[in-house]
């Protein structure tokens, strides 16, 4: 599209619109260039079509917003963190809605650090293949340590920050803090050594490792194999909060755990001591509950009984009673009173109960017994059967 003024007399004038757009035209004719810078403010997304980036000149301030499309980027694998030298080939271009200048990238490439990449690469890979990374060896953190050891550099940030954050989410909290050198060449064999030291510590159940973020330079001592053998060696527990959230030095994959930040890690080797005032409270509130509830069912337990004991008294005599009556019913019906009452008499000779008619002569005189009173009579015959 023409780009075209606006004519006033003899003054050209061009729309804001028109402008940026010649401009953007103008700088698609330029060839690519390359540009060194440390990359920074790194922003990816799967939904996104490009990767957003800047590149900093370390020497000025200086920076560059740049951008590359998603897929290419993905192509390359170079999985890159801020603060890393880069080389970036691409050409400018102009937004033209908002008049912002972008550096559009075609390709990416570390520099300096091409041939550390690829060292850390194979130590990744030969430690991996001997175990020391495996999820199977990663210890549980202890509870309730009984101390809590931290290695850090001097710096007086980066020491203050997880002092902070342990005394302040579990203020009875003991630390053995050791202090050691984080970065340099002198820096592996320190952290080793410190490391040592610390885990000898007869009262330090776990170690937290840390430091500050820094340049992939500046964290190469975490990615030492010294270092790491010593991470996976350690008697004791090891946190990893080395860097920040997106570096990840060698060390972290040998400790136990890996925190983000010095506040991660606090969450990780100390409780909070709120929560378990709170839930000491509400374990306490439970007991009582509970024991006002035993307490009450015991009792209602024991009422029930003392009814029962008071009640049982009445309710065996009244079934020895029944019983007594029952027996009495069978004995009064088996009873010759009981036979005598329904007009039947009882005949007796001499006091003993006849039964048989032969056994009496006539002219003896018997006892008859009837329900009321009784007869004296004379045999004046016997019938025998």
């Amino acid at each position: 599209m023409k780009v075209e003024p606006l004519i006033y007399g003899d003054r050209r004038v061009f729309p804001v619109s028109a402008f940026n757009r010649g401009v953007a035209m103008w700088l698609r004719k330029l060839p690519e260039v390359w540009v060194e810078g440390e990359l920074s403010e790194l922003r990816r997304n799967d939904s996104w079509g490009s990767v957003f980036f800047t590149l900093k000149d370390p020497q000025t301030g200086a920076t560059l917003a740049a951008s590359m499309r998603r897929l290419r980027f993905d192509a390359l694998e170079l999985e890159l963190n801020d603060g890393e030298k880069v080389h970036v080939q691409g050409r400018p271009e102009l937004y033209e809605q908002k008049g912002e200048l972008v550096f559009r990238a075609t390709t990416i490439e570390r520099f300096g650090l091409g041939e550390h990449l690829a060292a850390l690469e194979r130590l990744k890979r030969a430690l991996a293949s001997e175990g020391l990374f495996a999820a199977e060896r990663k210890r549980r953190l202890p509870r309730f340590p009984r101390a809590v050891g931290v290695l850090t550099g001097a710096d007086a940030a980066a020491r203050g920050d997880i002092v902070t954050a342990i005394r302040t989410r579990f203020p009875p909290a003991c630390l053995v803090v050791a202090e050691t050198r984080v970065q340099g060449a002198g820096a592996p064999a320190a952290i080793v050594r410190s490391l040592a030291e610390l885990a000898a510590h007869p009262q330090v159940d776990v170690v937290v490792v840390t430091r500050g973020g820094g340049s992939f330079e500046d964290l190469l001592p975490f990615s030492d194999e010294r270092v790491v053998r010593a991470f996976a060696a350690c008697p004791v527990p090891v946190v990893s909060a080395v860097g920040h959230e997106q570096d990840t030095p060698l060390c972290d994959l040998a400790a136990d755990v890996r925190a983000s930040t010095p506040t991660a890690a606090a969450r990780l080797v100390v409780p909070d001591l709120d929560e378990l005032l709170a839930g000491l409270s509400r374990s306490r509130e439970r007991l009582a509950t509970g024991l006002r509830r035993l307490v009450e069912r015991d009792r209602g337990r024991l009422a029930r009984t003392q009814e029962r004991l008071g009640a049982a008294p009445r309710l065996l005599l009244e079934r020895r009673r029944a019983t007594l009556d029952a027996t009495a019913g069978r004995l009064r019906a088996l009873s010759p009173r009981a036979t005598v009452d329904r007009g039947y008499a009882i005949v007796r000779s001499h006091g003993v109960v006849l039964g048989d008619a032969t056994v009496v002569d006539i002219g003896e005189t018997i006892d008859i017994e009837l329900a009321k009173g009784s007869l004296a009579a004379t045999v004046d015959e016997v019938t025998k059967p």
